[in-house]
């Protein structure tokens, strides 16, 4: 099937249907003229909202199965995660147009992040196998979490709708969030045989090198990332003051420095509580709750990505 879609396979798009309707339009028109051009058949699957999404990509997987094609995510980390999870289902190609905030799946594969220039790239891309990981049913391409940090991203939603989707209004959701968190997260984390009890205000496992080395994770766990393993970041219990420490150090790429961070690479994880009640999990970008036991692991199926040729690939910046 892989070779079928590299031979020239129908392109079934999917785009990030929380997009403006003028964006929309304009990015869909100018794919179809790069496509069109490139004597690739397109095919753009309606998406009636951002619930449609999840069902509109397993239809339009199963097609794409059926007769060689490749399923396109048009959006950020979010939209191509869910693309991502019906790919992966059906065993086609997975094609990324980023349109997101920061975009680590695409840049970390050299993806371009320009529509246009991704777009002929993608005509040219081959079928390689990635890594993913997986919480329970769910897979995620950058990280998952649980804690601190789906709150961090579920209060960053609800300003961005009072406020508007700025820069600042993040940062300054997240310092609101910091001072509010009191919560300590007390987990049995089962690890190679191991039962270790801790207690965090926030865990966080990473798929992505990128990000994690952006953050200024230490490079002996960085680097085994993709090579079957994960890397799990696990915080001591810490006051509000030495939360924000840590965010600066992430955003100033030393959070691997501090005393009170400690990070592993591992191939499965899991996070056992004395409640079986829900808890608020994080995969991508996006806040899902989850009954524990949590099972965080490498997906034994890699995900099958069109990835540039050399000459069409851009480099980490």
């Amino acid at each position: 099937m892989a070779d079928r879609a590299v031979r020239g396979g129908t392109f079934f798009v999917l785009s990030n249907p929380g997009s403006g309707e003028h964006d929309a339009q304009e990015t869909r028109e100018l794919l179809e003229t790069v496509f069109k051009e490139a004597g690739r058949a397109v095919e753009f699957v309606p998406v009636s909202g951002p619930d449609a999404l999840a069902s509109a990509c397993a239809r339009a997987a199963v097609q794409a199965r059926e007769h060689g094609g490749v399923l396109v995510a048009v959006g950020g980390d979010g939209t191509i995660n869910t693309v991502a999870q019906a790919a992966l289902a059906q065993g086609c190609p997975l094609g990324v147009i980023p349109q997101g905030t920061f975009n680590f799946f695409a840049r970390d594969h050299g993806i371009p992040q320009d529509a246009q220039e991704a777009a002929r790239a993608l005509v040219g891309a081959r079928p390689r196998p990635v890594q993913v990981g997986r919480l329970n049913d769910r897979l995620f391409l950058v990280n998952a979490s649980l804690g601190l940090y789906p709150q961090l991203l579920e209060d960053r939603e609800t300003f961005k709708e009072q406020l508007g989707r700025r820069r600042w209004v993040a940062m300054f959701s997240a310092l609101v969030t910091v001072f509010q968190w009191r919560r300590q997260l007390a987990l049995q984390i089962e690890l190679e045989g191991e039962r270790i009890a801790v207690r965090t205000p926030t865990l966080f496992v990473g798929n992505n090198r990128l990000q994690l080395e952006r953050i200024g994770m230490e490079a002996q766990t960085v680097g085994r990332v993709g090579e079957g393993r994960l890397a799990a970041i696990v915080l001591q219990p810490i006051g509000t003051w030495a939360m924000l420490g840590l965010a600066l150090r992430g955003a100033l790429g030393r959070l691997g420095e501090a005393g009170q961070v400690r990070s592993f690479a591992f191939r499965s994880l899991t996070i056992r509580r004395w409640s079986v009640r829900p808890i608020k999990v994080a995969t991508d970008g996006e806040v899902h709750w989850m009954r524990p036991p949590l099972r965080f692991e490498v997906s034994p199926e890699p995900l099958l990505l069109m990835t540039p040729q050399p000459q069409d690939r851009v480099a980490v910046e």
